[in-house]
Parts: structure tokens; sequence; C-alpha cells
């Protein structure tokens, strides 16, 4: 191992010791439900995020509501996943003018990444045409 890999290693490890004590603190902080330096500047956001969402930060979830948000949340990934690969070629910052993909490899793909499969029979840069086109 060269010497500069040694170093990269060293400062990263380095740096994950000084960070974990105060990151530790945070986060055990913001599980407890105590104000943190965030609050102030951020606050309204999650109020506001809460509210539209309809949910309650001093109730926790029973399961018949989480399952419902996990598969609300899936599902919402799942079609923004699928659309922008159907309209890949009117995005901006597309210098490449990469093709949208065919309907089912887009559906194919949305699907794995939503169960976490992440199984892709394309490479990006090599995308089908078709579909929208």
């Amino acid at each position: 191992m060269a010497m500069i890999d040694m170093l990269q290693v060293l400062l990263y490890a380095a740096t994950l010791i000084v960070l974990a004590p105060p990151l530790g603190r945070f986060l055990a902080n913001v599980f407890e439900g105590r104000k943190t330096f965030l609050h102030r500047p951020f606050g309204w956001v999650e109020r506001v995020i809460y509210k539209s969402a309809g949910v309650n930060p001093q109730q926790e979830m029973h399961w018949k509501q989480y399952t419902g948000a996990v598969i609300w949340f899936n599902l919402f990934g799942f079609l923004i996943v699928f659309v922008l690969q159907l309209v890949q070629a009117w995005l901006p910052l597309n210098p490449q003018h990469v093709a949208n993909t065919s309907c089912h490899l887009a559906f194919n793909t949305a699907v794995s990444f939503v169960t976490n499969t992440n199984w892709q029979s394309y490479a990006g840069e090599s995308t089908p045409p078709e579909c929208f086109r």
C-alpha cells in the first residue's frame, strides 16, 4: 500500500474518531426529543412537513400506520423513478442527449430500486430508445 493510501486511511479513521462523540450526542438529543442547534433555523420546515403529512410528533405509529407509510413511500418512489426514466431525454443537464428508456425497462428498473434489488439490465450511458421518443 502506498504512503498516500495509508495517509488517507489514517485521515479517515481520525475524522471518524473525532466526529463520533459530537454526532452521537446530537443524535441522542434528536431521538430523546430535546432541542438542538438546528431547531431554530429548520424547526419550521419540520412543523410544515408534519402538518402537511398529518403526523403528530408526540404520538408513535402503530403497525398499521407504519405499514401504510412504507407502502405509500415506496409507491411514490416507484412513480418518481419510473417517470424520470421515461422523460430523461427532455430533462435538463443531459449533455450526452441520452434517450428515454422503453416503458418495460423503466418499469423493471423502478421496481428493482423500490424492492432494493437494484438489478439493472442496461448501462446508463447506452439506454435503448423508444417509448416516448
